[in-house]
């Protein structure tokens, strides 16, 4: 029984990365997630401070 669960679970999980992946491509999704990596990365802390420098 623990078979058939297991190749179920991956099944679903193959086919949200499917979705995702797709969902990914399209071109307005990519203009969203531009938006909101740069509206994160020039957020501000809430006491004014700029977030620190952090290298990779």
């Amino acid at each position: 029984m623990g078979l058939f669960k297991g190749a179920a679970k991956a099944g679903i999980a193959a086919k949200a990365i499917q979705v995702v992946r797709r969902e990914a491509a399209k071109p307005q999704n990519q203009a969203k997630a531009k938006e909101l990596f740069a509206k994160l990365q020039n957020r501000r802390r809430p006491n004014g401070t700029p977030p620190a420098n952090r290298p990779l």
